[in-house]
């Protein structure tokens, strides 16, 4: 354990003397100062900013383009007004524009994505430690988006720079995320405006009572594909490079301590074909959740019973591969400071919460559990543990507990650790133990070093039980490039984290250079890359991939890239890659295509697609997928996606196909009905998962879900599988705020 945390140390530490002069990125101007004024009269939100409290408080100005032309003056202006009072921050914005007429309103539901409409985004760095913040934002339609931003948006883990996994748990930026705030937009001939209000009781910030806050704010303009911000960010990194936020003085927030309760109960009728079902199961379910703030910094999630109907049903994939896939976390309990628990990357993750409550992709019941989340003492702290029930068949009863610490240091530096158990009890059951260290090294704007080093302890399983990773990476302006070292030994087992490979050595390589021609094309992006894993004891290459690809990127946000890979596939024993196809061990290799693009997609009709052809292990792929998204406004969004491979081997030929179409209409930011309907012929099901929402506050509210799935094979086909009924509704109340 003291070798491998010297080891993740030192290489963090012994790089810094030789490139502590290569950094060449551009730096902003010096972060801009912001005053929130305390009004006499709280403003009502409404959107239309008329309060005399707007009128007398002085606007931050003179945003600054990020892209398409860093460093220049926005194309339109904005205005932007800070007040607050005892209990809130109310942030209004005056988004001006020279053609109201253009404006992109977007998808109007909570937590669309602001990428493809007109946008106003917020962040707050509450404890003033340029890592990690609170966002919030909205388009013209006025929905509300928020989420969490964790290590710059770089992932939680040590992974290594480009670890940027947006939403979901990953870390970076966690969208799922879900506070109680407020805001109202509205439009005029000069442009549109938005008027936040949010509460201090949604916020987690330090002790004190004169604050400064690192604040920023960031406008998109989608006609012109521009982002702008408040205090300047360099090109290559986005809102969430909090060390280049400006300051918010001004701010007095209370000392309190709130609690909040949110109970629902919950109608079900349920059928399962496969298992035998009789008849309709109808069942009646209650639990309940309550968050209390223990700390100005800490956070105490309690709940029980936990249930995840609202949640949206997993988009099938398909595996090509003899490896495990990674569907990711959408459960909400498990989202909040998800990117704090974050240890590793995408192929080695030391904890990963899809893990818990689902086994065999089937849902177990949570009986309950508890996390206490934030920061105390300057570390970051999490400290989770959930218990679920045994379902006979499928899993005993299992008791999961997790412990993460995380200490940061100036210009994006952090040590951390991390616990990771889980407890079972019954025939056949088997604990499991993993641990973890962790590191990141900044140096200048432009060069990281990550480092995580773990190992695992499962009873009756011996050999080499460990996972070391080392990375580094620069991001200039102009000029990306970043390596990366990992391995893995035969006996590294988290059985709560994710690791599809064990036993190999990992090498990565990747250049990219951003070229700006000032005509036709809006950015070119050649670049190349190079990775292989290899047997850790033998050194059997098993995947190697050589990828050359130019990103061409138009001025209205369409892409082509003819991307050529070179792919190296090393068997070491017989893959039945599909029933009756068997691919004999050895190494296979040679060249395909993996072509990619997309038109506008904030345009009311747009397309996206590639072609995947060429070698493929023994014989040859022809394949690709395309896809159709028709938006109606800001109230009716649909898109179809068609993927299909025709695989010819000389073991045997075999052709997947897989249909998506997903509809979605919103009634108002909070009342909407989506759907998801999916085809798989290798699954052999088709599927259908069918939403409708009423939403309150920090989204809870009113849903009803139907499901149902059939079968497609021969001997099946039309056959019911599943279906099912929920209609469940939940609530938050104020329990005491003081």
């Amino acid at each position: 354990m003291r070798r491998t945390a010297l080891v993740v140390v030192a290489s963090l530490l012994l790089p810094s003397a030789l490139l502590a002069q290569a950094d060449e990125s551009v730096v902003p101007s010096a972060p801009r100062v912001g005053l929130a004024a305390r009004p006499a009269t709280p403003p009502s939100v409404d959107g239309r900013l008329d309060d005399a409290a707007w009128q007398a408080t002085a606007a931050l100005t003179d945003f600054v383009q990020r892209i398409p032309f860093d460093d220049l003056p926005a194309s339109e202006p904005t205005e932007v007004r800070v007040l607050a009072d005892e209990s809130a921050i109310y942030v209004g914005v005056w988004l001006f524009d020279s053609d109201p007429a253009r404006i992109v309103d977007g998808e109007s539901i909570r937590d669309a994505s602001l990428d493809d409409s007109d946008a106003v985004l917020l962040i707050f760095d509450t404890f003033g430690d340029r890592r990690n913040g609170f966002v919030f934002g909205t388009n013209p339609s006025g929905i509300e988006h928020d989420g969490q931003v964790v290590n710059e948006g770089e992932g939680g883990g040590g992974g290594g720079a480009g670890n940027r996994q947006q939403g979901g748990a990953g870390g970076g930026f966690n969208r799922n995320w879900d506070g109680s705030w407020d805001v109202a937009t509205s439009r005029d001939e000069r442009g549109w405006y938005a008027e936040f209000r949010i509460p201090f009781s949604t916020l987690r910030y330090g002790s004190g009572e004169a604050q400064q806050w690192g604040f920023n704010v960031a406008r998109r303009i989608r006609r012109h594909n521009e982002e702008s911000l408040w205090s300047p960010v360099p090109r290559q990194f986005s809102l969430y490079r909090v060390s280049s936020a400006g300051s918010l003085q001004g701010l007095t927030p209370p000392t309190q301590r709130t609690a909040t309760f949110t109970p629902y109960v919950l109608g079900s009728t349920h059928r399962d074909w496969v298992a035998g079902d009789p008849d309709f199961d109808n069942t009646g379910e209650f639990g309940a959740d309550a968050k209390v703030q223990v700390t100005q910094g800490l956070t105490l999630d309690v709940t029980y019973n936990t249930d995840f109907a609202q949640v949206e049903v997993d988009e099938a994939q398909i595996n090509l591969t003899r490896f495990n896939i990674r569907f990711p976390e959408k459960r909400p309990f498990f989202l909040e400071n998800s990117g704090l628990f974050t240890m590793g990357v995408g192929q080695a993750e030391l904890f990963f919460s899809r893990r818990i409550g689902i086994e065999s992709g089937l849902q177990v019941p949570v009986q309950g559990g508890a996390r206490l989340s934030g920061r105390t003492a300057g570390f970051n702290v999490g400290l989770l543990h959930i218990r679920t029930e045994e379902t006979g068949g499928l899993a005993p009863e299992q008791a999961y507990s997790v412990a993460r610490v995380q200490r940061e240091f100036p210009n994006r530096s952090r040590l951390g650790a991390i616990f990771v158990h889980k407890d079972a009890s019954g025939l056949g059951a088997t604990n499991n133990s993993t641990y973890g260290v962790d590191g990141q090294l900044g140096i200048g704007q432009a060069i990281t070093f990550s480092s995580f080093g773990g190992w695992t302890d499962t009873p009756g399983l011996s050999g080499k039980n460990h996972v070391f990773s080392a990375s580094g990476a620069y991001a200039g302006r102009d000029l990306r490039l970043n390596a990366n070292y990992r391995e893995a030994g035969d006996a590294f087992n988290p059985e709560v984290g994710f690791a599809p490979r064990v036993d190999y050595r990992y090498y990565q390589g990747m250049w990219m250079y951003h070229i700006r021609p000032s005509r036709v094309f809006r950015e070119l992006r050649p670049h190349m890359s190079w990775e292989t894993y290899r047997n850790l004891g033998t050194g059997f290459e098993e995947s190697a991939r050589v990828h050359v690809d130019v990103h061409f990127e138009f001025p209205g946000g369409g892409l082509f890239s003819p991307a050529t890979d070179y792919v190296i596939e090393g068997l070491e024993a017989p893959f039945e890659i599909s029933p009756g196809v068997i691919v004999p061990a050895g190494t296979y290799s040679g060249w395909d295509a993996a072509w990619r693009f997309n038109t506008d997609r904030s345009a009311a009709l747009s397309f996206d697609g590639g072609i995947d052809w060429g070698n493929f292990l023994s014989g040859e792929r022809r394949g690709g997928f395309g896809g159709l998204t028709y938006r109606l406004g800001d109230v009716f969004t649909t898109s179809v996606r068609y993927t299909h491979n025709d695989v010819r081997l000389p073991e045997g030929d075999f052709v997947t196909r897989l249909v998506t179409w997903r509809a979605g209409y919103f009634f108002t930011p909070s009342i909407y009905v989506q759907s998801l309907i999916q085809y798989s012929d290798q699954a052999d099901t088709w599927a259908a998962n069918l939403r409708f929402g009423w939403l309150t506050t920090a989204g809870t509210g009113l849903f009803v879900v139907f499901n149902e799935a059939r079968g497609v094979g021969p001997l099946e086909r039309d056959t019911p599988l599943n279906r099912g009924l929920i209609i469940k509704f939940n609530r938050q109340f104020d329990l005491w705020r003081g």
